[in-house]
């Protein structure tokens, strides 16, 4: 099992540790930096930090053997003087990097391989471990690209990124709100996936529409790939044909509404929510914070709530901010009140790490 754990929060890049049957904070990089996400790349241990500098922009970093440098942060093309692009809500898309909003390893079969997604929707690939990137231009410049919209951001963010184990050129990418898009070809050609899904909040003749859903988190099983699992915002849906086709869940408690999902590396039905109330007032029902696990491919669920505060909780959990080790037996999620806590039975029972960290924003074992 993995005994460290990368959180990233508003002020700086935590480094977590067991150590004598406890966790620890070891490490602090970037100490009072907005560090927006993390990657720790399982082919070589290289580990990845994304800050959002407010005013001065987004930054990479990269740390090889614990050294850390700066890198090249991903970077549209200059907008044409002629092209209108604007989205769905009719306002002028910006072509720059606002948010660094996911970060994936490519393949083993392709070293150097990374995938990163952004704010306005970019999807980017780098071939040389972050030294340079190029925007997938076939994603970008795809016609219905311009349907998309922002959803809990003020832009599109495409933050959802998922390599097929068994062929490293299959790529499933998801964006909030613009559903879910499959290449083949590692970006040469995509496909735009998900039916089944549901956006209520559409007029009636979009709410079924794929290019209509906003996804808040896309994930696959490592050992059965053709198994997806999404977190919408209108409730949980279940695929078992790699995307093409989802499945509504319904009547799930204490609710369907939430923004991450894990799920188990090798048993496809096994799979952890963290549920909010809906909507503007996002927080745990009842104050009470719990956390979601089926293990039947959702025709059940069961709330986990040992260890976790229950009353007058308000942590909410981000897409990335909840994460499972490799062996499936570790769980770890953080709240935008700083709390974080580790489960090291699937999420039986919780200890709590910390109540006092910055707002977190990612969570990633390794």
């Amino acid at each position: 099992m993995n005994d460290r754990l990368r959180v990233a929060t508003r002020k700086g890049l935590f480094t977590i540790v067991r150590s004598g049957g406890g966790w620890a904070i070891e490490t602090v990089d970037f100490i009072g930096d907005n560090v927006s996400l993390t990657l720790t790349d399982p082919r070589d241990g290289r580990l990845y930090a994304a800050l959002d500098h407010g005013h001065f922009g987004v930054k990479m970093h990269r740390a090889t053997n614990g050294v850390w440098e700066e890198l090249p942060a991903p970077a549209y093309p200059p907008k044409p003087e002629d092209e209108i692009d604007v989205d769905s809500w009719g306002r002028t898309v910006k072509w720059s990097t606002l948010r660094i909003w996911a970060l994936a390893a490519g393949g083993p079969d392709e070293p150097g391989v990374l995938w990163c997604g952004t704010l306005p929707g970019g999807l980017f690939r780098s071939e040389d471990h972050g030294a340079s990137w190029n925007i997938v231009r076939s994603l970008w410049d795809h016609p219905l690209r311009k349907k998309w919209m922002g959803g809990g951001a003020d832009w599109p963010g495409l933050h959802s990124i998922c390599v097929d184990p068994r062929d490293s050129k299959c790529v499933t990418v998801a964006v909030s709100t613009g559903g879910v898009w499959f290449t083949p070809d590692s970006g040469v050609s995509w496909e735009l996936r998900g039916q089944g899904m549901r956006a209520d909040y559409f007029p009636p003749e979009l709410v079924h529409d794929p290019i209509s859903q906003d996804v808040h988190c896309l994930v696959q099983c490592r050992g059965a790939p053709q198994r997806m699992w999404i977190q919408h915002h209108n409730g949980i849906f279940i695929s078992s044909d790699e995307g093409r086709t989802f499945r509504e869940l319904m009547d799930v408690k204490p609710s369907a509404f939430g923004f991450p999902v894990v799920v188990h590396p090798r048993e496809p039905d096994t799979a952890w929510f963290v549920p909010a109330v809906k909507d503007e007032k996002r927080y745990p029902v009842d104050g009470a914070l719990a956390v979601n696990r089926t293990r039947d491919g959702g025709r059940t669920f069961e709330a986990l709530r040992k260890g976790l505060p229950q009353t007058h909780a308000y942590d909410l959990v981000y897409r990335h901010a909840l994460a499972i080790d490799d062996a499936g037996e570790r769980l770890a999620f953080g709240s935008t009140t700083g709390g974080l806590w580790i489960s090291e039975d699937q999420g039986d029972s919780w200890t709590s790490v910390s109540h006092t960290l910055p707002p977190i924003h990612g969570v990633r074992f390794g």
